[in-house]
C-alpha cells in the first residue's frame, strides 16, 4: 500500500471535498481517501499495484477539479503529459517488469533549432524505457516521461550529450515546488485584488444610482444619468460576468456533473437577482400591465459577488499564514553540497549527492544531507529539526542530519540518506500527511456538508414559493429577496474549515517543537487521555548505565578498575573508564572473565604491579576476599536500586563502585506536570521489584509495574484500558513498539530515528519528558479551538438559514437583506481561520 498527498485545485466549500472523497474512494485498489478542505489536498492510501496517481487525477478530473501529482509541479504542460495515458495504456507501452512513470525536464544547451530538436528526440526515443518526450527548440527544454525502473535520468542526461548537446536537469524538489506555490498564490491573490477594486468601484456607483434620493449633493444631469435603468444594467454587467467569473464554475457542476457546490448557490442567488432585473430594465411593460411594482436588484447582485470575494480574499491571506510551518520546514534544506569526487573537491546540486559521497561541512555551513562523521568534530545546531536549542557536540562516527547547522568547526562526513530518504524529507512528509488527515471529530460536519448545498437549494425554493403565493405584494420582490437571501447566507465553507483549519495550525505549530504528529485523530484522543505509561529504560532514564556512588578513595579505585575495565566489553566497565573522565592505558597481565561474577587481572602500572579484581559478592566469596566492613554500605546502595561491584586490590577489598541508569534531569519535573495535570503516571520495567521501585521514587512515581518483558508489555496497557482508562505509552519506539501500538495514543521518544516516527502516533523528535506535558496542554487547546469553531459554524447556519427565509417577519416584521447576508457568509469562514490561526501564538 502507498499513502500519498496530492494537491487538489478547483475546490469552494466542503461539499467538494465529500464530491472528490467520493469519486477516488469508488476507484479500484484505493484503501481510503481523505480531502482536507483547508490546506487543499487529498490522502489517499492507495495499492499502486491496482491503480495509480494518474488514475486518480482523472476521476478527479471527470467530477470538474484537477489533481497535482508531487513530482509534477513543473507546469501544466507536465501534468497533461503524465496524466493523459490510462492505466491500461502505461502496462501496454512500457518494458517488461516496468513500473508507474515519473517526469523529467531537461535544459539542452545547443539545441536552438528544429534539426537539433529531431536529433535530441531521436536519441532519447530510441532508450528503452522512455515512453513519450517533447521536445521545444524555442525555450531549448525537452521534456521526458519514464519508467524508473527501466532508465534513470542520469542515462537519459548521457544519451542528450552523446548525441552533442549539454543537458542540464530541471529539478522539481521542495526549494522550487514552493516557489511555485507562492507564485500561484501571489497570482491568485493579485487577480482577486484586481477584481475586488474593479467590484467596488462599479458597486459604489451603481448603489449610488440606485438610491439617489440618499445623495442630493451629486449634481441633478449626473445623478439623472446614473439612476436610469439601463446604466445600472450596463455597470452591473462587467461585476456580474467579470468580477464573479469563478462562481460560475458551480453553474458548470450543476449542468455537467448534476451537483452543487457554494459557487452553486452563489451564481444562482445573483443570477436571480441580475436577470430579474434585466427583465425589469428590458421589458417593464410585463409587470405594469399586471399591476406589479416592479424594483431594481443591481445593486445586490454586485454588492453580493463584491463582499464575497473580499471574504475569499481575506481567506486565502489567512490559509497562507496557516501553511507556514511546512513552508519552514521545506526552505531549510540546503541548496548545495561540496563532495569528494575523483581526487577534487566540487561543488554540486543536492539533488545529485548520490549515498557514500564524502561531504565536506565548514563553520556556518548547512549539512546538506544525514549522514556519518569520519573525519572532524563540531557543535551542531539541531534546534530546526528536533527543536533543541542547545547545540550538540559530535565527532567522528557520530550521526549527523541534513539541514541541520554547523557552528564551530569543519569536518567530513559520509551521506547516508540522501533525498526523499533523509529525516527532513520524513518529516515533511508526515506533517504533510497529518495535515491531510481528518479527525473524528469532522465526521458530523463531513456528513451534514454532504447533503448542505442539495438541502439549502431545496429550502430556497421553497422560501420562493412560500412568499409568492402566501406572501404580502408585490409578492414577487418578497419572493425573490428571501430566495436570493437563503441562498447568499449559507455557508458551508465555515463547516469544512472548523476542524481540518484548526488541525492544520496545530500540527504544524507542534511540528516547529520538535513533536511529529502522525495524524488529526492522534490530537483529539490525547486529550482525552487519563493514564500514561512511561518505559523506564531510555524514557525516564539516560538509557545507558553510569558511575553514581564511589565508597573509599575515589581516586586510587577508578584508576584500578578502569584500568582492568579497559580489557572489557562489558557496558558497566564502559561505564566505569567514562566515569573517571580520562582514559589511561595501562598493560593488563592474565586478564579473566568470569561469566556472572566479574573479572580479574594483574595491571601493569610501571613502577608497581597489582593483583585486582571488581565484581560482585560471588567473585569476592570465590577469591577468599572479607567484605564485611563494606557490607551495610553495600547492601543500601543496592536498595536504592543500584548495581555494586566490590574493587579488590592484593587480596583485600578496597571500595565499592555504585552504576546505575540515572534518571534524566527533567523526569520528575514532567511527572509532576502530568500529575498536576490529572493525569494517572505509571512506569514499566523489566527490573526487579526493588530496583524499579528506587528508579520510580526519584522520578516520583508511585505507580509501578516491574519484571515486565519487552513482549508483555503491550498486555499491560491491555490492563490498563479495561479498567476503562484511555491508555498513554510512552517509550523509544524499538523495543516496545507493541505496547505502542496497544496504546489508545504511541508516544514514541526516539530521538527522530526512523523506528520511532514508524511506531508510534506522536514522536517526539528530541529525549525531552516536558513536550509530554506540553503535548497533553496542546491537543486541549486545539480541541478547544476546534469546538468553538464548529459552535460557530452549525449556529451560524442553523440560526441564519430560517432568518433569511422570512421566520422572523410574521412576528416583528423582519426580513434580512440579501447584502448583509452575502457580508455574513464573507465573515464566518474567515472568522474560522483567524480563530484558528490563534494557535499560532
Amino acid at each position: 500500500m502507498q499513502k500519498e498527498v496530492f494537491p487538489i485545485h478547483g475546490m469552494h466549500c466542503a461539499s467538494c471535498a465529500s464530491k472528490i472523497e467520493r469519486a477516488v474512494g469508488r476507484i479500484a485498489g484505493v484503501k481510503s481517501a481523505q480531502v482536507n478542505f483547508a490546506s487543499e489536498t487529498l490522502l489517499a492510501e492507495f495499492d499502486e499495484t491496482k491503480t495509480s496517481p494518474q488514475a486518480l487525477a482523472k476521476a478527479v478530473a471527470d467530477i470538474g477539479y484537477h489533481l497535482m501529482i508531487p513530482h509534477m509541479h513543473h507546469d501544466a504542460e507536465s501534468q497533461k503529459m503524465l496524466t493523459e495515458t490510462s492505466v491500461h495504456e502505461i502496462n501496454k507501452t512500457a518494458p517488461e517488469g516496468a513500473v508507474g512513470k515519473e517526469f523529467a525536464s531537461f535544459k539542452v544547451v545547443g539545441m536552438d533549432s528544429p534539426h537539433c530538436a529531431m536529433i535530441v528526440e531521436k536519441a532519447v526515443k530510441s532508450l528503452s524505457g522512455v515512453e513519450k518526450i517533447d521536445v521545444d527548440f524555442n525555450n531549448g527544454r525537452a521534456k521526458i516521461i519514464y519508467f524508473p525502473s527501466a532508465i534513470s535520468p542520469e542515462k537519459i542526461a548521457q544519451a542528450i550529450k552523446d548525441a552533442g548537446y549539454e543537458p542540464i536537469r530541471e529539478t522539481s524538489e521542495t526549494q522550487d515546488i514552493l516557489e511555485k506555490e507562492k507564485i500561484e498564490r501571489e497570482k491568485e491573490l493579485f487577480v482577486l485584488r484586481k477584481k475586488l477594486w474593479v467590484g467596488a468601484i462599479f458597486s459604489v456607483i451603481i448603489f449610488i444610482g440606485s438610491f439617489p434620493e440618499w445623495f442630493s449633493f451629486i449634481p441633478t444631469a449626473a445623478m439623472s444619468w446614473l439612476s436610469k435603468p439601463v446604466a445600472l444594467f450596463a455597470l452591473s454587467i462587467p461585476v456580474q460576468f467579470w468580477v464573479g467569473f469563478q462562481f460560475y464554475s458551480g453553474l458548470k457542476l450543476l449542468v455537467k456533473y448534476r451537483t452543487a457546490d457554494m459557487n452553486t448557490l452563489i451564481a444562482v442567488g445573483t443570477l436571480a437577482a441580475f436577470l430579474y432585473s434585466a427583465v425589469v430594465t428590458v421589458a417593464p411593460q410585463l409587470f405594469e400591465e399586471s399591476g406589479v411594482a416592479a424594483k431594481l436588484y443591481f445593486d445586490t447582485s454586485s454588492i453580493i459577488i463584491t463582499l464575497i470575494l473580499l471574504g475569499k480574499f481575506l481567506e486565502l491571506k489567512a490559509k497562507g499564514s496557516a501553511s507556514e510551518a511546512i513552508k519552514k520546514l521545506m526552505k531549510l534544506s540546503a541548496k548545495t553540497a561540496r563532495v569528494e569526487r575523483n581526487g577534487t573537491m566540487q561543488e554540486i546540486p543536492i539533488e545529485e549527492v548520490r549515498a557514500g559521497d564524502i561531504i565536506i561541512v565548514r563553520p556556518g555551513e548547512k549539512i546538506p544531507v544525514d549522514g556519518e562523521i569520519i573525519d572532524g568534530e563540531s557543535q551542531i545546531d539541531e534546534s530546526m529539526v528536533t527543536g533543541e536549542s542547545m547545540p550538540v557536540g559530535k565527532r567522528s562516527g557520530d550521526k549527523v542530519i541534513g539541514a541541520t547547522i554547523n557552528q564551530s568547526g569543519s569536518f567530513r562526513f559520509k551521506a547516508v540518506k540522501v533525498g526523499k530518504d533523509t529525516m527532513l524529507a520524513h518529516i515533511i512528509k508526515m506533517v504533510e500527511q497529518a495535515q491531510g488527515s481528518k479527525a473524528p471529530i469532522q465526521r458530523l460536519a463531513d456528513i451534514i456538508s454532504g447533503y448542505f448545498v442539495p438541502v439549502v437549494i431545496v429550502i430556497a425554493i421553497a422560501t420562493f414559493i412560500i412568499w409568492y403565493f402566501l406572501g404580502p405584494q408585490p409578492a414577487i420582490t418578497y419572493a425573490l429577496v428571501n430566495f436570493v437571501a437563503v441562498l447568499i447566507i449559507a455557508c458551508p465553507c465555515a463547516l469544512g474549515l472548523a476542524t481540518p483549519m484548526a488541525m492544520m495550525v496545530g500540527i504544524g505549530k507542534s511540528a516547529e517543537k520538535g513533536i511529529l504528529v502522525r495524524d488529526a485523530a492522534s490530537l483529539e484522543i490525547a486529550q482525552k487521555i487519563n493514564a500514561v505509561i512511561l518505559d523506564k529504560t531510555g524514557t525516564l532514564t539516560q538509557g545507558k548505565p553510569a558511575v553514581t556512588d564511589v565508597i573509599g578513595s575515589r581516586e586510587e579505585i577508578l584508576k584500578i578498575a578502569s584500568a582492568l575495565e579497559s580489557r572489557s566489553e562489558h557496558p558497566l566497565g564502559k561505564a566505569i573508564t567514562e566515569g573517571r573522565g580520562e582514559r589511561v592505558e595501562n598493560r593488563v597481565l592474565d586478564f579473566k572473565a568470569i561469566s556472572g561474577k566479574g573479572i580479574t587481572g594483574t595491571v601493569d602500572f610501571g613502577s608497581q604491579k597489582i593483583s585486582a579484581a571488581i565484581g560482585n559478592r560471588a567473585l569476592m566469596q570465590m577469591r577468599g576476599v572479607d567484605i564485611s566492613a563494606l557490607e551495610k554500605n553495600l547492601e543500601k546502595l543496592e536498595n536504592d536500586g543500584k548495581t555494586v561491584m566490590v574493587l579488590e586490590k592484593n587480596g583485600k577489598a578496597l571500595g565499592l563502585i555504585a552504576v546505575a541508569d540515572v534518571i534524566k534531569p527533567e523526569s520528575q519535573k514532567a511527572v509532576l506536570a502530568l500529575q498536576k495535570a490529572g493525569l494517572e503516571v505509571w512506569m514499566i520495567t523489566g527490573d526487579n521489584e526493588r530496583t524499579a521501585r528506587a528508579i520510580a521514587k526519584q522520578a516520583g512515581i508511585t505507580n509501578v509495574m516491574a519484571q515486565v518483558l519487552p513482549e508483555n508489555k503491550s498486555a499491560k496497557v491491555v490492563e490498563l484500558q479495561k479498567q476503562g482508562k484511555r491508555v498513554a505509552m510512552v517509550g523509544d519506539g524499538i523495543n516496545d513498539a507493541p505496547a505502542l501500538a496497544a496504546a489508545d495514543l504511541g508516544i514514541a521518544m526516539g530521538d527522530g530515528t526512523d523506528i520511532a516516527m514508524e511506531a508510534g502516533n506522536i514522536t517526539l523528535m528530541r529525549g525531552d519528558l516536558l513536550l509530554i506535558p506540553e503535548i497533553a496542554d496542546f491537543s486541549r487547546r486545539i480541541m478547544r479551538i476546534v469546538k468553538q469553531n464548529l459552535f460557530w459554524a452549525f449556529f451560524y447556519n442553523a440560526a441564519l438559514i430560517p432568518v433569511a427565509a422570512g421566520v422572523l417577519y410574521p412576528f416583528w416584521k423582519i426580513l434580512l437583506n440579501p447584502v448583509l447576508a452575502a457580508g455574513a457568509m464573507a465573515f464566518s469562514s474567515l472568522s474560522v481561520v483567524l480563530n484558528s490561526l490563534r494557535l499560532k501564538r
